[in-house]
């Protein structure tokens, strides 16, 4: 079993998904949508100092995977979380990769497996 880690995933380099908070997942009969609010690593162009009381650089995000083939949903839970702000979240990504020819996407929220093109990270 091939397993690559979404980091080593070109456009993954510089976000760290795992303190990234999800805000919405959409599928599509072609594509799936993963809107974030992503962690932004000092590495990546668009790298600011956190705001005040932040541990980490957010900014809004979104994973895009097109030209689906298979989208699985192994647990769907999608419950939200309401912060002090009173902002809602469905939790982290746990664990997002490629495994041979899936990519297995895990959080709160659920495990997602999709066979599909390489997802894009774009900043919204």
């Amino acid at each position: 079993m091939k397993k690559i880690h979404y980091y080593q995933l070109p456009g993954f380099e510089q976000v760290y998904l795992e303190d990234s908070y999800v805000l919405d997942i959409k599928t599509h009969a072609n594509s799936v949508d993963i809107f974030l609010e992503a962690v932004l690593t000092e590495k990546h162009p668009q790298y600011t100092f956190p705001k005040q009381n932040e541990q980490y650089c957010y900014r809004n995000a979104h994973i895009y995977f097109s030209n689906v083939e298979e989208v699985n949903w192994a647990e769907k839970s999608m419950i939200p979380y309401e912060d002090a702000n009173s902002e809602v979240d469905y939790g982290n990504i746990d664990e997002f990769c490629l495994v041979d020819e899936y990519y297995h996407i895990t959080g709160d929220w659920g495990v997602l497996n999709i066979v599909s093109s390489a997802p894009t990270f774009d900043l919204l």
